[in-house]
């Protein structure tokens, strides 16, 4: 990277330099062109008004001296070049130079070539039908050109190299935040540390590194949500797990003397059916817990009313001694009916399990709101903020049983359909477990070819 930015640097002051030194170059050559003729018109035109517009002042000015002041007049009469042994310098002469000998035409400019150098032929009208010819050398100009041209190259060179070395040195000290970042990226793949970089400067490389360290900082909440998962459904695991092989190794050891009166046999089997169903249970919900998308996704229009009639049905035949006082209005989602279902009934099983035997549950749905409120002891202020969390169990119902993970999935069904869940305890006593989930209470549903969309739009990023 740093080699590219030299070479594009290069390649900048390179072009930069070629076009300021073509511009530069040629407009020197036009203005030192100008100038060599407007000296030769202007003296040409004051010669031509005096005494010295004569054959025989022409003839009488040594050829020498001509020579030396790089200058050679030429005196045009009647289509005769005078002085005559040096016309072979102009001829032969242009049209041009011949209408300003006939009057035609006041002035004329034009270049010729000898041995290779160039010339400036400047011709003006003079007196009695004749023209003065001024013939100067531009091979001063040609020189001092050439000299500006070898400078130029230098200095083009020069900058061409230094802004390649400046680029170098620009890239490399720019692109050393990129090059900590992708050290700390091999080192984190290497030893799988977590460990944020340091970060200088406000520009958009300093942003980049900020964005690396909010990602290092989520991937840390990650692993650490992950670990305290797998600690948990360990611990979680034992329990049930261990009194069913405990129940097991009863059965077994009674059979191998004589066996168990049927009503106790009846007794551990049953245990062993409630231990085996709350391990299917705590396995179900640590599977869906564990991962961030179900395996098949099928949002729908959904009225949450039905939803919440049908999880209370559920929930009556599981607890016959309780009574459910549902009140509900027509509330149309774009969801996943078995989600939602799980969780309002997670929200009914946990109001029946710790309400009072023979109590009553409150349910009340209302522009999307559902409030689930039984007639228990209530949540103590240390356990209200937890009691979402997985695996959280409060202290008075450590002895209940249970996963600790029903609410947990209350608020990540939620969640996945934009919505939010809380909870508050109620005077007397009691607790209402509120969750909201948005859509409308028109009495239709959206068409079911935008359920996907309206579902992706809701949710936020699933968290593990």
């Amino acid at each position: 990277m740093a080699a590219r930015i030299s070479l594009l640097a290069a390649c900048a002051v390179g072009l930069a330099v070629a076009l300021s030194s073509v511009a530069a170059y040629v407009t020197l050559r036009a203005q030192l062109h100008d100038r060599l003729d407007s000296s030769l018109l202007q003296r040409a035109s004051q010669a031509s008004r005096t005494d010295f517009v004569s054959k025989a002042t022409l003839l009488n000015i040594p050829s020498d001296f001509l020579g030396a002041a790089d200058l050679r007049i030429f005196l045009i009469s009647s289509g005769e070049v005078i002085p005559a042994d040096r016309a072979d310098w102009i001829s032969p002469l242009s049209a041009n130079e011949r209408a300003v000998a006939d009057g035609s035409i006041t002035q004329n400019l034009r270049t010729i070539y000898r041995d290779g150098h160039e010339y400036r032929v400047a011709t003006v009208q003079a007196q009695s039908g004749t023209a003065l010819m001024f013939v100067q050398s531009a091979e001063p100009i040609e020189r001092t050109l050439d000299r500006l041209g070898f400078v130029l190259l230098l200095v083009g060179a020069g900058g061409i190299v230094a802004a390649a070395l400046i680029g170098l040195a620009v890239g490399r000290s720019a692109l050393m935040p990129v090059r900590r970042l992708s050290a700390a990226a091999e080192h984190i793949a290497r030893t799988e540390q977590l460990k944020p970089i340091q970060v200088t400067g406000d520009d958009e490389l300093a942003s980049l590194a900020t964005s690396f360290n909010k990602m290092l900082v989520a991937l840390q909440a990650s692993r650490d949500r992950q670990r305290r998962l797998v600690a948990d459904a360990g611990h979680e695991l034992r329990t049930p797990l261990t009194s069913l092989r405990t129940n097991l190794e009863l059965l077994a050891q009674a059979d191998r003397r004589g066996g168990l009166a049927p009503h106790q046999r009846d007794e551990l089997l049953t245990d062993v059916t409630g231990q085996v169903e709350e391990l299917s249970t705590l396995v179900g919900d640590l599977v869906e817990l564990a991962r961030d998308e179900p395996l098949e996704r099928t949002p729908e229009p959904l009225d949450l009313a039905d939803i919440v009639a049908r999880a209370t049905d559920r929930v009556r035949r599981r607890a016959p001694g309780v009574t459910f006082d549902v009140h509900t209005n027509a509330w149309w989602v774009v969801g996943e009916a078995q989600i939602l279902e799980r969780a309002v009934t997670n929200l009914l099983d946990n109001a029946a399990k710790y309400g009072p035997p023979g109590g009553t549950v409150t349910v009340e749905l209302d522009k999307g709101q559902l409030d689930v409120a039984d007639q228990g002891e209530g949540i103590t202020d240390r356990d209200l903020p937890m009691i979402f969390e997985r695996f959280y169990r409060a202290d008075s119902a450590r002895t209940m049983p249970g996963s600790g993970l029903g609410l947990s999935i209350v608020r990540q069904a939620a969640e996945r359909h934009g919505g939010s869940v809380s909870v508050r305890n109620s005077k007397p006593h009691g607790v209402v477990f509120s969750m909201r989930v948005p859509g409308r209470g028109e009495d239709r549903a959206a068409p079911v070819q935008d359920a996907r969309a309206a579902v992706l739009a809701q949710r936020p990023p699933a968290s593990r």
